[in-house]
């Protein structure tokens, strides 16, 4: 994996010497992303910068290295990313004439995309990838993201210069930077705890969407193009519904996975997988090892308090296949020592508190491996999480039912509900059992589906109210047309969890924790041709007698005996209340302060204040307190880290 930093500017604006110095200087901000080389290219008569900071994966030698010019010398890649199919696409190229001097991907897809254009060379690829591609004969400058989001693509315009790259922490190397906050992205961060794109938390400064590019000309406006639309798929998937059998459909998945996970194995360094012993990564690991001529090294971290701690279920997993296995007790003090650099290495706000045990895991892997292997996208594919579930279960309640259920529900206190839970067996008890039933009701005594998966979604329910001078923007959840062609509400809630909590969340967050150790993380859950295959899938073969992931639990138990991985979804989660209300508490009060909060001019200081002395008063509910604490927090800790000015 690898970093991306770039810059245009007005035609003969500057040296190249000083373009090439400018260029080294962003693309080292990213060293972490590439320690292994680094390198920039530049034409001073275009005003065209691309520097790289390389994380040596495949072909390690020279011939790998970035930005690469095609053998024309007409075009020029900085590129972000691998690509799975490279082996076909050469074939296809030297087919045509194209002549290779290495055996990286990277020359592979420079090639092919000035053989075949972009879009046509991206359509064709298996991977993830970022990049950004320079045509020198039409001076044309084409920014790519892969289909599902899997790597990140900023880009925009600060002090009359066009940037682009993997974080924008690299935009601050430059002397034209000109930071300032977006407050309408601002409204969207304190709503979902991350900035969704097209938005970034700075002014003028977008996100490339998943499955996206867009080309750049001077005097010319941007031109933004779709190459793949999970909404084209989710339409052509609901058409093909009930196709296939069950049986059939189980050995259609457990190919379709034993070739994605097999194409990402190739790497000619140390390679291993995550491992929390659920069902995604169960699943993953256990394809790897079949395929695999030696034990796969697998990985996971444990915490103190069992309530949270998955290490033992991952152990049993990880011994079964017969795994080179290795973990990690985290301590409370081990987890807490990560806080400073949480807004360092995450660029924008980011407040999904398992970044945590995610940078941690990340730090562990990157001690023996230098690629590893990940279960992510499980939960939005098979339909995972549990308000999933829930909804299925209140399915076609008339409102009286919904509310006497509702009703219900608040009868006993969530410190009630979780003193009920502790009665459970320990393997089939639901974690954070009072606040999730608190927050059920309130689903309930929703006015709709949509509006109910809204609030569930939602840490802040109203951050207009918190934003001064904020609107925000309407998300893909407000799209009626989205209703009327997905009528299906759990399909449609996983089709708004695919486009956004994934690729602005979930893998956000991997992204930045692997890359702050050089770790390249793959998702083999998330190869397109899956992602087509389960949008076919009807819901019988997602949830089935409340259980989730039904048709991928039948792949699995071809390899892992089901009472090893049989067990309530925990999540990555950390005990983040607690830690608010003690070991933390000296360190978040200031930033809470109600005279720095009006000082800064973001946010309004009485709904924070209220939600703090909710939280240290041990006060638990619907609202998640802590949810709301931790999102002003990381974003008053971000506006400190990046020397951000008030309002």
């Amino acid at each position: 994996m690898c970093g991306v930093a770039g810059f245009l500017a007005a035609p003969n604006s500057a040296a190249p010497e000083t373009l090439a110095r400018l260029a080294a200087n962003m693309a080292d901000r990213l060293e972490s992303r590439g320690p292994d080389d680094a390198g920039c290219w530049v034409s001073a008569p275009a005003g065209i910068a691309l520097g790289h900071r390389r994380l040596a994966v495949i072909d390690l030698s020279a011939a790998g290295s970035q930005p690469m010019q095609s053998a024309s010398g007409r075009s020029v890649l900085a590129y972000n990313g691998e690509i799975y199919n490279t082996d076909e696409l050469r074939q296809r190229l030297e087919g045509q004439g194209r002549r290779f001097r290495g055996t990286s991907d990277t020359e592979v897809l420079v090639e092919a995309c000035e053989a075949w254009g972009v879009q046509r060379a991206v359509e064709q690829a298996i991977g993830m990838f970022a990049f950004a591609f320079w045509d020198d004969a039409s001076r044309r400058l084409t920014l790519v993201r892969d289909r599902l989001g899997i790597k990140p693509m900023y880009w925009g315009r600060s002090g009359g210069v066009l940037f682009f790259g993997s974080q924008p922490k690299a935009f601050a190397a430059h002397p034209k930077w000109r930071p300032a906050v977006d407050l309408d992205a601002l409204t969207l961060f304190l709503r979902h705890c991350y900035v969704p794109a097209p938005y970034s938390i700075y002014r003028g400064i977008e996100k490339l969407p998943p499955g996206c590019l867009v080309e750049i000309e001077a005097g010319a406006e941007p031109r933004r193009r779709r190459y793949w639309d999970l909404r084209a798929v989710a339409l052509a998937g609901l058409k093909r519904r009930g196709a296939i059998g069950e049986r059939d459909a189980a050995m259609a998945l457990d190919e379709l996975l034993r070739d994605a996970v097999r194409r990402r194995m190739v790497a000619d360094v140390p390679l291993g997988a995550f491992l929390s012993g659920g069902i995604d990564s169960s699943t993953v690991l256990a394809l790897m090892q079949v395929q695999a001529e030696r034990p796969v090294r697998s990985f996971c971290i444990g915490f103190e308090d069992e309530t949270l701690n998955e290490a033992p279920h991952a152990r049993a997993v990880a011994a079964h296949l017969g795994t080179d296995h290795a973990e990690m007790v985290v301590s409370t003090e081990r987890a807490l020592a990560v806080l400073p650099q949480l807004a360092e290495r995450y660029d924008e706000p980011f407040a999904d508190s398992s970044q945590v045990p995610t940078l941690l895991l990340s730090e562990l892997a990157r001690r023996d491996v230098t690629v590893a292997l990940s279960g992510d996208g499980g939960d939005e594919l098979f339909a995972g999480y549990m308000h999933y579930r829930s909804a299925r279960l209140f399915r076609g309640w008339p409102p009286a039912a919904r509310s006497g259920a509702a009703g219900a529900l608040q009868l006993l206190s969530p410190a009630a509900w979780d003193a009920l839970a502790k009665t459970v067996p320990a393997p089939l008890r639901p974690a954070r059992a009072g606040a999730r039933a608190h927050r059920l009701a309130e689903l309930l005594r929703c006015a709709d589906d949509d509006d109910a998966y809204r609030r569930a979604v939602s840490k802040w329910q109203a951050p207009e109210q918190l934003v001064r001078g904020g609107r925000e923007p309407a998300g893909v959840a407000a799209d009626r047309s989205i209703r009327r062609e997905i009528p299906v509400f759990l399909d449609r809630m996983q089709f708004y969890d695919t486009t956004t909590y994934l690729p602005d969340d979930i893998l956000a967050k991997v992204d930045r924790a692997s890359m702050a150790f050089g770790l390249e993380v793959r998702v083999p859950l998330l190869d397109h041709r899956v992602v087509e295959f389960a949008w076919q899938l009807p819901a019988a073969m997602r949830i089935r007698r409340g259980q989730s992931k039904w048709l991928l639990r039948q792949v699995l138990a071809q390899y892992v005996p089901p009472a090893l991985t049989e067990r309530p979804k925990a999540g990555f989660e950390v005990p983040l209340g607690e830690w608010l209300r003690s070991e933390l508490r000296d360190w978040a009060a200031p930033l809470l302060a109600e005279d720095r909060l009006r000082q800064g001019g973001y946010i309004a200081p009485a709904p924070v204040r209220r939600a703090w002395s909710a939280l240290c008063a041990g006060e638990a509910g619907s609202e998640h307190p802590e949810g709301q604490v931790w999102s002003v927090l990381m974003f008053e800790a971000w506006r400190e880290t990046w020397g951000i000015g008030s309002a």
